[in-house]
């Protein structure tokens, strides 16, 4: 039984036929047992009933023509005198069908003729009611309309709903790309994130490694405490390097960073003089100073703050060449903390600081600025007046209003 169904749902105009061929059936019989009239009468019926049940076969492709038809049809009988009969019941049918799925204007002129027909057809044939009188006449006439009422009435309802529900619809699939595309920008945001987090955790403790291993390399025969005190660093920063990595590749299997806090905690303000210090033993000079009171900051703004230094520090041992010194400085201000980080080495080259670089260069560049964006601070970064390098931060202590 679902097979038929869905058959006959796929094949709507072919419904349609056989219900056309049904309803031309039966008036033919109608006009041969007499019922429409004799004489011209029977012979003009023959091309009316025809007609309407060609409203009914094509009432869903062509509604809005199929009811200009069945008017002339309608029109056809009053003006030769065909009665009703069993074919107009495709004016019923085509009431219904404009009003379900046909243009506006079309619904409202089929509700036109339907509140006019039955008054149309008592006056053209005054003799067809069974009983005289104006109340009778008004009464049969109010009978005769219902149908057609009731058959604007339903369709239009379906209208309405299928309008309903084909909005509900456009509005679940509208939401449904919203939500694919809030999920891009997620990952989107979530791959920069990480992105920043493998620059800084690898490039910062790889090139204290490197400068050490240098170091150790150059003095192991000449002074061996030298090197190994440059060996135990090393391996210290190989021990962070990797916990940070753990904490990194925790967040990625869990997808929580609070699952994740058996590792690392993320570093913050307090940090940075421990990481001047670190970086103080690679042999690269470093004055740090702090200025106003200091006090605790929210966690993204401590993070971005230490994420700066940790870059900018790294960039002079990178490019400052092997005489460079650096200085740090930390302004606490009422609403938010100020950083400033200058060295007097060579200066990173220009296409470290603008447009990110080519062939991946620079990208400790683009992470510090999107962290500065994050917060809602704003970030400074170029070549110093006299030789060097020169990032300046001010983050607030309020994110920026999206």
């Amino acid at each position: 039984m679902q097979r038929f169904y869905d058959f006959i749902r796929r094949h709507p105009t072919g419904v349609d036929i056989l219900w056309a061929v049904l309803l031309l059936g039966f008036s033919g019989v109608s006009i041969v047992t007499d019922q429409i009239g004799a004489g011209p009468e029977r012979v003009a019926a023959v091309p009316i009933a025809v007609g309407l049940s060609f409203v009914v076969a094509l009432r869903r492709r062509v509604p809005e023509r199929m009811l200009l038809l069945a008017i002339v049809m309608g029109l056809a009988q009053l003006v030769l005198g065909v009665r009703p009969g069993v074919a107009d019941f495709a004016m019923l049918v085509i009431t219904y069908t404009v009003a379900t799925v046909g243009e506006r204007w079309a619904s409202r002129l089929a509700l036109g003729c339907s509140l006019a027909a039955a008054g149309i057809s008592r006056l053209r044939w005054p003799d067809d009611a069974p009983y005289g009188g104006w109340a009778q006449t008004l009464g049969y006439v109010v009978i005769m309309t219902v149908p057609f009422v009731l058959a604007w009435v339903l369709g239009d309802s379906i209208r309405t709903r299928r309008a309903y529900f084909s909005q509900l619809e456009e509005r679940a699939a509208r939401l449904e790309r919203e939500r694919e595309a809030q999920s891009k920008v997620a990952v989107a945001a979530e791959r920069a994130r990480i992105a920043r987090e493998l620059h800084d955790v690898v490039a910062h403790n790889v090139s204290v490694m490197v400068v050490q291993a240098d170091g150790a390399a150059y003095v192991m025969d000449s002074s061996p405490d030298q090197a190994r005190q440059a060996l135990e660093t090393i391996s210290g920063t190989g021990r962070q390097a990797l916990a940070e990595m753990r904490r990194l590749l925790g967040v990625l299997r869990t997808g929580d960073s609070e699952e994740s806090g058996e590792y690392v905690p993320q570093p913050d303000v307090e940090q940075i003089e421990e990481l001047v210090g670190k970086v103080r033993e690679t042999g690269l000079t470093v004055d740090f100073k702090i200025e106003g009171t200091p006090r605790p900051l929210p966690s993204g703004v401590e993070l971005t703050a230490y994420r700066i230094v940790q870059e900018a520090l790294t960039n002079t041992r990178k490019h400052g060449g092997p005489d460079a010194g650096a200085s740090v400085r930390l302004v606490y201000f009422d609403d938010g903390l100020g950083l400033l980080v200058e060295d007097d080495g060579r200066g990173a080259p220009h296409e470290l600081y603008e447009d990110g670089g080519a062939d991946g260069a620079g990208q400790g560049m683009i992470g510090m600025r999107e962290r500065v964006g994050m917060v809602g601070g704003t970030l400074d970064a170029g070549p110093r007046q006299g030789g060097g390098f020169r990032i300046s931060a001010l983050l607030p202590l309020k994110p920026a209003e999206q």
